[in-house]
């Protein structure tokens, strides 16, 4: 199914600026080691959210086109980009289905989030083709494919109380929602990037009770506007559930952050 873009993430920008993990930062690093960028590029974050890749990438190019559909993801991102003083990242409303509004130059980098999965992947990369320089790249960068990681115990406590609020099935804005049957590296194969490597790094991170609860409301299919009326309910069932699993209320996580980078065949 075709998802509606501007109501994926509804009500969830500010648990996403302050509670997701974000991106090991040697992502970063690599990138520009790699893709030899030096402060002279042009960049483009698509479904840029907060700004969890723009803005810390913004230090490696000369600017960031960040793009995402909801208001209160750019409001929040720029709000987080005032307060390091990064000034080079454009945040614009808008989304991949309509990317010649965006009246885009040549770009030497596009990354794309977690938004990838969301888009139509083909027709993106073969627009993308004509917007990326000859020796550009497309990064997509995630989480671990599933089960490539053991879920933290703690994690079947916080689905159990969703699925007795929300049911079963994942949501996704008002419908549900279905992982895409192919990978990300089968489709950039047959794509004008088909040249791949995969990079990964993990470590782990430690939260408290809080932050595990305010976690949730960052998530498309347990926001605010999902549960609406049950919010309340389900969060105190949620901290009663999470303190009789962990009376100390410390939870950790053993979290991925893995990077395709896509370029041309030589």
């Amino acid at each position: 199914m075709r998802y509606q873009p501007n109501e994926l993430f509804t009500s969830t920008a500010p648990y996403y600026a302050k509670y997701r993990a974000g991106y090991s930062p040697e992502l970063f690093s690599h990138l520009a080691a790699r893709l030899g960028l030096d402060g002279t590029q042009s960049a483009l974050d698509l479904g840029a959210g907060t700004g969890a890749i723009a803005i810390p990438l913004s230090e490696h190019v000369r600017e960031i086109i960040a793009v995402d559909p909801d208001p209160g993801m750019l409001d929040e991102g720029r709000k987080l980009a005032a307060e390091r003083g990064i000034r080079n990242i454009d945040w614009r409303l808008g989304d991949s289905h309509h990317l010649d509004e965006l009246h885009l130059g040549p770009l030497h980098l596009v990354t794309l989030g977690q938004a990838f999965h969301w888009t139509e992947r083909d027709a993106l990369l073969s627009a993308l083709d004509h917007l990326i320089t000859p020796d550009g790249a497309v990064v997509v960068v995630g989480g671990p494919a599933p089960g490539d990681i053991e879920p933290p115990a703690w994690m079947e406590v916080v689905s159990e109380v969703r699925t007795r609020y929300l049911g079963p099935q994942r949501r996704a804005g008002s419908g549900t929602y279905t992982h895409p049957k192919e990978g990300h590296q089968e489709v950039l194969a047959r794509s004008p990037f088909a040249r791949t490597e995969v990079i990964h790094w993990d470590r782990t991170v430690t939260r408290n009770l809080d932050q595990v609860v305010g976690l949730q409301f960052s998530y498309s299919y347990s926001s605010l506007s999902q549960l609406g009326d049950k919010k309340d309910a389900f969060e105190e069932d949620l901290r009663r559930a999470l303190t009789e699993f962990s009376s100390e209320r410390v939870f950790d996580e053993l979290v991925r952050t893995e990077a395709i980078i896509a370029a041309r065949p030589q």
